[in-house]
């Protein structure tokens, strides 16, 4: 085991909690505006801990009285939990037989490096081509309508972090299970996937948070409370003329839950998917 003299102890422990407190310390405040009184974010100077706790606005972003700001927020809250979900069920779907596809043939994976060329193109010029399309289908303002336009989106990044994990997976598993008489659909079911279970967690995780993160698309292409997501309406709460930033800042907390609360879940996955991506020898 290697030993560290003290001042190099110490310089790994000060550049940790460098780290951490630029991780944390936006967030810190984060939670802080939202507990603040309204008064007390706007004095000058501004004061770095509030003088009473208030929780009025959580109730009020939470509130379900017809027609109210908190009844939209929810709305806008569930339509981002029905869309990043069903946009990441559809991405593995499409993405873990292609991956695999592309991992057992080298000679079909110009395919996607054709695919993933389209992350150079920005959102806005494949939004005239999606809009018009979403249109035809008359799909436009729908939470499903949205879920396939993240798709376009999430397939190919998947598909490629799916890919570095097949790729981990020794060849001759599968040859062995082949000659053992099982077929295709087998071999994958009980060989190959149970092995890439930590990255197709990984990629789970990830589909999820780009889709849940989206504000170009959902801005686009929904109008109401039908579709509208969590980043449009939090959008909504800032572009008024005179804004609540505690009101904002709450908005921001409850936005960021379900993302932390999946990535606690899902964490041992995550650390074992982005280190190793495949089996351990």
């Amino acid at each position: 085991m290697e030993h560290r003299s003290l001042p190099a102890t110490l310089l790994v422990y000060f550049f940790a909690l460098l780290l951490a407190v630029v991780i944390l310390a936006p967030l810190a405040w984060l939670v802080l505006m939202s507990v603040f009184p309204a008064g007390q974010l706007t004095e000058k100077p501004l004061e770095w801990w509030p003088q009473t706790v208030d929780f009025s606005r959580y109730v009020f972003l939470l509130s379900q009285a017809d027609n109210s700001a908190g009844a939209a927020f929810v709305s806008a809250l569930l339509n981002s939990l029905k869309v990043a979900t069903m946009a990441s069920v559809m991405a593995l779907v499409v993405a873990i037989p292609a991956a695999w596809a592309v991992s057992r043939m080298p000679q079909v994976g110009w395919s996607l490096s054709l695919v993933i060329l389209t992350y150079m193109l920005p959102p806005v010029a494949l939004s005239v081509p999606l809009f018009m399309g979403l249109a035809k289908l008359g799909m436009l303002n729908s939470v499903f309508g949205l879920a396939l336009v993240y798709l376009s989106i999430l397939a190919p990044f998947t598909t490629w972090l799916l890919k570095s994990g097949f790729d981990g997976i020794p060849k001759e598993l599968e040859a062995a299970a082949t000659m053992d008489g099982a077929s295709l659909l087998q071999t994958l079911r009980i060989i190959t996937l149970p092995l890439a279970m930590p990255v197709i967690a990984t990629s789970a995780l990830f589909a999820f948070l780009l889709a849940w993160d989206e504000f170009f698309y959902a801005l686009l292409f929904t109008s109401d409370q039908r579709a509208k997501t969590l980043t449009v309406a939090i959008a909504d709460l800032a572009g008024g003329r005179v804004s609540d930033y505690g009101l904002i800042a709450t908005a921001g907390v409850l936005a960021a839950l379900p993302p932390v609360i999946i990535g606690a879940l899902l964490q041992r996955a995550l650390i074992s998917g982005l280190t190793s991506g495949g089996v351990k020898g």
